[in-house]
């Protein structure tokens, strides 16, 4: 059997082609939710073309903050405190092959609970490494301790391959080819925007959100733009939890930016594409926005990806001078939207129906 343990909005997006492409070829698999973002509508699963989970391992509230975050991952503790415990339950008592998805405290508990239940793991969207713990934090840990963990990897780029081959030679490294982002692009491609809309900012990485004078320089950078130009600011629960705990959110509210909550992914993948720009911390915005070439701004000190970097994605360091440098003249480094041609999703099914 192919289990699938996925527990985060983006997760579902990026692991929704292998679930169309399993259910195209009529391989039966297993979908655990492990609740991280319990609030996910059914629409949200529609949306993207994919069944109801099989199993929920935990809905009792969103892991909206770290304290909830971690009550959470105390529920989900306990299916570790046996062997039979975690297979039967869990896995539904059946063995074969378990596939976890990128680098978010779901992917790691999915990981320790294949283990547990003598699984073998597979990691999709493996290898990639920034090189520093702190940036991002604890992504990159949670990266480092899957990798170890996991017996099967598929790599979405060639820089991601030659670390996994520098590390662990001796396992399954699978390259795609490409992230599944891509495919998960394609599935709601947007037309050619006919007008421009606003910018969009959106922030959410915990090495962002806990740090005051980041914070602060989020809010002057939003008040900042917002007095150029239309920007939009779509908030995901925990930034506001933490702009409200640092008595910031209501500068963000009386700023000229449209602030919002998040939208629907087909929605957002439409403002992306129109937008003059986009500021964002986010590794899935990342790869979203250099395959639609829009000009990109990466609040962050560091990155594990490449995509569009050196092109149409540029590094701020949280550095004003080069938000503004870009925000000024976005179209020097806008670049043509290129849908990709390539599946990665199938060569990710076709290894797991081998593992299984």
């Amino acid at each position: 059997m192919i289990h699938l343990l996925i527990g985060t909005k983006a997760e579902y997006i990026k692991t929704a082609p292998a679930m169309r492409e399993l259910d195209r070829r009529d391989v039966p698999y297993r979908l655990v939710d492990l609740g991280q973002h319990s609030t996910l509508p059914v629409s949200f699963r529609t949306q993207l073309g994919v069944r109801e989970p099989d199993l929920r391992l935990d809905s009792q509230t969103e892991a909206a903050s770290i304290g909830d975050a971690a009550k959470w991952a105390g529920r989900l503790m306990k299916h570790l405190r046996s062997r039979r415990q975690a297979r039967q339950h869990v896995f539904g008592g059946m063995g074969g092959v378990c596939l976890v998805h990128g680098d978010t405290p779901s992917t790691i508990i999915a990981t320790l609970l294949g283990r547990r239940a003598g699984i073998p793991v597979a990691h999709l969207e493996s290898g990639l490494r920034s090189e520093s713990v702190f940036h991002p934090f604890p992504e990159e840990l949670t990266r480092r301790a899957v990798m170890r963990l996991a017996h099967t990897y598929f790599p979405p780029n060639g820089a991601a391959e030659r670390n996994l081959r520098a590390r662990f030679a001796d396992r399954d490294i699978v390259p795609t080819g490409h992230n599944t982002s891509s495919e998960a692009i394609g599935h709601v491609w947007p037309a050619e925007p006919t007008t421009r809309g606003p910018a969009l900012i959106t922030v959410h990485r915990v090495e962002n959100l806990h740090r005051r004078a980041r914070l602060v320089n989020l809010v002057d950078t939003i008040e900042r733009l917002a007095l150029r130009e239309p920007v939009r600011f779509l908030v995901h629960q925990p930034t506001e939890n933490a702009l409200r705990e640092a008595g910031l959110w209501e500068r963000v509210q009386r700023s000229d930016a449209d602030v919002g909550p998040l939208i629907p992914h087909d929605e957002f993948i439409k403002a992306t594409a129109s937008a003059p720009w986009v500021l964002t911390d986010g590794g899935s915005s990342q790869e979203e926005c250099a395959v639609l070439g829009v000009p990109t701004l990466l609040w962050r000190a560091a990155t594990e990806r490449d995509e569009g970097l050196g092109a149409n994605v540029v590094l701020t360091n949280y550095d004003a001078g080069v938000v503004d440098e870009v925000t000024g003249d976005p179209d020097r480094y806008r670049r043509q939207a290129e849908r990709p041609e390539v599946t990665p999703s199938g060569i990710v099914v076709d290894r797991l129906i081998e593992l299984s």
